[in-house]
């Protein structure tokens, strides 16, 4: 069994099936979906396909699906004259034409693509590995200070900081399930299982559950991750389940019960094989996963019987709940909390790229190292097989094609307190969408904020 599971984790490369594509339509969540497709090579310049004689195409890099579609629908002809208008509403003469964020743009994929620098595709996994060498160096040495002062005073401190370098370890591994960490598949899969299990994350669950969020962001239904619920689904919860999920700190605490249940109207655990999240050809990959979560829980239950379950809490178990709030936070707002009201779509209205385009920007201070410039995120969802330390440049490049399309974040001071309020703001008025409509925005529940309904 050892020796299967070492192999599992690195010692052979992923599975080269796809799972079944989904569309971007309504669908029910209990079945397999159909995802478009988008153009690899418009993508990532450095894939390459070979033909084999059948005359259809197999990828030769595993790294690079894990994260995109191969193809987007084409474009009807009213589409096509919908893009012209590039966001903005005519105007009556004299007056300013007013910005609508919901238009479809006048630029297509390709075109951002073609304005991003090569070199910014280029994976260098000494880079990477370096990162996580610097990454892993903090953490034990965070861990060993707090342990030989065990100081009341200093404790506080190291939960920040050995939380928020937990929250660094699960973005290089995020990295590994994008194929963005390297171009070889059995580093990718060993370090994002180190990684990822360290800090009690199932690989490839997630992985491949995240992968449906980069496939589907934008779509009402479809997406993964801090999609809105239907107003339908919203009023069959209970006054306990709302308040727990719009009611601070609570929600910033729900990653951990996510990969057991899911989200409110979607089922499924990221440690089950034979959740609906995932096809059958991935069964082995969830069941290894799954195994090196189990393992580094049996380890933490040893330490505790080593060191002691308080102090195996004050090292391990507090960073880890701060971890899981930076996740929580970050994930959140990159979605949410823009003044300005961004949609949701459904059915034709929604595309890879128009999904992609209500994704936000955020500026962490000095966390932007830290944590791998996650926050540099609009680009990241548009192509994710861009390396961390490629995104700012990257982002730079695209900005003069996205114009308007591209929110600028705001810039934080030396530490991103400012976002708790935004967060707060956001909790208080994003509650659900509309049962119909293909292009939707969040609607306000007035229980929930003391309002009187016609405001």
């Amino acid at each position: 069994m050892a020796s299967w599971v070492l192999s599992e984790c690195g010692l052979k490369p992923l599975s080269q099936n796809f799972p079944r594509p989904r569309t971007g339509a309504v669908s029910n969540n209990h079945t397999k979906h159909r995802f478009l497709q988008l153009n690899r090579s418009s993508i990532d310049p450095s894939f390459s396909p070979i033909k084999l004689s059948s005359g259809c195409f197999r990828e030769r890099n595993w790294g690079l699906r894990v994260s995109t579609p191969l193809r987007v629908a084409p474009l009807n002809e009213e589409d096509k004259r919908e893009e012209i208008i590039n966001g903005v509403n005519e105007a009556q003469e004299g007056e300013e034409a007013e910005f609508d964020p919901g238009a479809p743009p006048p630029f297509k994929l390709a075109d951002i693509r073609a304005a991003i620098p090569k070199h910014c595709w280029v994976k260098d996994p000494w880079k990477s590995m370096s990162y996580v060498v610097r990454d892993v160096v903090v953490v034990f040495g965070l861990a060993a200070a707090a342990a030989y002062l065990n100081n009341w005073l200093v404790w506080p401190l190291y939960w920040f900081a050995q939380g928020t370098m937990f929250w660094a370890l699960f973005v290089l591994g995020h990295d590994c399930g994008h194929g963005s960490f390297s171009n070889d598949p059995k580093l990718n899969s060993v370090a994002g299982h180190l990684l990822h299990s360290s800090i009690l994350v199932p690989y490839h669950g997630w992985r491949i559950s995240h992968r449906t969020h980069h496939q589907n962001h934008g779509h009402v239904e479809n997406d993964e991750s801090w999609h809105p619920l239907s107003e339908k689904i919203y009023k069959t919860l209970d006054n306990v389940t709302q308040f727990l999920r719009f009611k601070l700190p609570f929600p910033m605490f729900a990653y951990p019960f996510y990969l057991w249940n899911r989200s409110p109207g979607k089922t499924g655990s990221h440690f089950d094989p034979n959740s609906d999240l995932f096809v059958p050809n991935e069964r082995k990959d969830v069941i290894t996963s799954t195994i090196c979560w189990t393992a580094m829980a049996a380890l933490l239950v040893g330490l505790s019987f080593v060191m002691g379950p308080i102090q195996l809490l004050k090292l391990y178990g507090v960073p880890y709940w701060g971890f899981v709030m930076w996740l929580d936070l970050v994930t959140y707002l990159h979605h949410h909390g823009h003044e300005e009201k961004l949609p949701w779509y459904r059915g034709k209205e929604w595309s890879y790229l128009r999904g992609g385009l209500t994704t936000l920007d955020r500026d962490y201070g000095i966390i932007n190292n830290i944590h791998h410039d996650i926050g540099t995120h609009v680009i990241h969802h548009l192509f994710p097989q861009i390396p961390h330390y490629h995104l700012i440049e990257a982002t730079e490049a695209a900005k003069p094609v996205l114009g308007k399309y591209y929110k600028e974040p705001e810039k934080s001071a030396p530490l991103p307190f400012y976002l708790i309020g935004v967060l707060i703001r956001s909790l208080k008025k994003d509650h659900y969408v509309s049962d119909t409509g293909d292009v939707v925005y969040y609607q306000t529940d007035p229980k929930l904020t003391g309002l009187p309904k016609s405001q």
